[in-house]
């Protein structure tokens, strides 16, 4: 337990000491408390925003911790919402039936997951590549679902619809005897910020544990953390696995959230969103990741209202300036700049020799 408490504090992630976790909490019982404060339409866009953090933060483990840059997020995304539809519509929501349908389409993109990444990774594809390879599956997940209008395109009594995507899919409920518990509104906003907080702790224990100093050696120097005995590709596989079922929770709580999943959630723009996010507030630290997730999707949304356009012109555009003028993340060199911290950032070499010394793999 404490030594869980101390990987907390470790040096993979921005953020340590009491002035941090001070505010940390102080932000978090300010989301608890929001849905008394604001109407009913805020919040329900707040919780749309928190769904994409999910996703965002497998990329940021993916990407930022691992090296490996995937366009294959939103594969899962997708696949795991069509998957969550598919068993309620047949089976209905009642009795925590929909619970059951979340893990099922979990366990289908870890699989899914797992089987691209043993071929990727097992096969000696890396670097671009990856990429590549991803984003084909992406558009060829798309380009089929997007094909699937007709009437025998349907699996039980759930009917796919082509471009027009999958709808009427009930919400999350929670089984409770004096009567099932519906997540919707402000309950389904207090459930994903309990989740994200959740998810958020556990990802910085696994980033600051052996296990993510392996996965930081291995992302600034592949050859040299093999040849110090580490299986490379098993903590590449590991960790692509977990950032894609981070991807179909997004994927299933977007689609109880809309209650409908189309192709297009799959699609390159979709595919190329949370690579923005990610870069923008800084892909080798999870803290950044949200701060800037939230931030963009909530620009996004308030661009929508003029034209999608707008907003997909600027994500362009900051995700260029990030790449000129802050390669670390608008979000990371701020927060070196604020504090004058003179310590290396998550992206420091050091983590390497951290992993170095560390010689023995951890077990799980």
């Amino acid at each position: 337990m404490l030594s869980g408490l101390r990987l907390l504090q470790g040096p993979q992630t921005l953020g340590r000491g009491k002035g941090f976790w001070s505010g940390f909490l102080i932000v978090v019982m300010a989301a608890a408390l929001m849905p008394a404060y604001v109407e009913d339409f805020t919040v329900n866009n707040v919780a749309y925003f928190f769904i994409w953090v999910f996703m965002a933060l497998g990329l940021s483990l993916l990407w930022g911790y691992t090296g490996i840059l995937s366009f294959g997020q939103t594969a899962f995304f997708g696949l795991a919402g069509y998957a969550y539809g598919v068993i309620t519509l047949n089976y209905g929501g009642d009795n925590g039936l929909t619970f059951a349908a979340l893990l099922a389409a979990l366990v289908l993109a870890a699989l899914l997951a797992g089987l691209l990444g043993y071929f990727m990774f097992y096969g000696g594809i890396r670097d671009v590549f990856v990429g590549i390879v991803t984003l084909s599956i992406t558009l060829v997940c798309e380009t089929f679902m997007a094909q699937t209008a007709g009437p025998e395109w349907a699996i039980g009594e759930a009917r796919l619809n082509g471009f027009n995507g999958m709808s009427g899919m009930p919400p999350l409920t929670i089984p409770w005897p004096g009567g099932d518990i519906i997540l919707e509104a402000t309950r389904l906003y207090w459930f994903l910020l309990g989740l994200l907080v959740f998810v958020y702790l556990g990802l910085r224990i696994l980033v600051n544990s052996r296990f993510g100093n392996t996965l930081v050696a291995i992302r600034e120097n592949p050859n040299r953390a093999e040849m110090l005995g580490y299986d490379i590709r098993r903590y590449q596989l590991i960790a692509f696995v977990l950032g894609g079922v981070l991807a179909g929770l997004s994927g299933v709580l977007y689609t109880t959230w809309g209650t409908y999943i189309t192709p297009s959630s799959m699609g390159l723009t979709a595919a190329a969103l949370p690579i923005v996010w990610v870069a923008a507030g800084g892909r080798k630290d999870i803290t950044a990741t949200i701060v800037s997730t939230i931030a963009l999707v909530w620009v996004s949304q308030m661009l929508a209202v003029y034209g999608s356009q707008y907003a997909l012109i600027l994500m362009g555009a900051i995700m260029l300036l990030a790449v000129m003028a802050a390669p670390e993340g608008f979000v990371v060199t701020l927060v070196k700049r604020v504090t004058g911290s003179a310590r290396d950032s998550p992206s420091s070499n050091r983590r390497a020799d951290t992993a170095e010394r560390d010689r023995a793999p951890p077990k799980f």
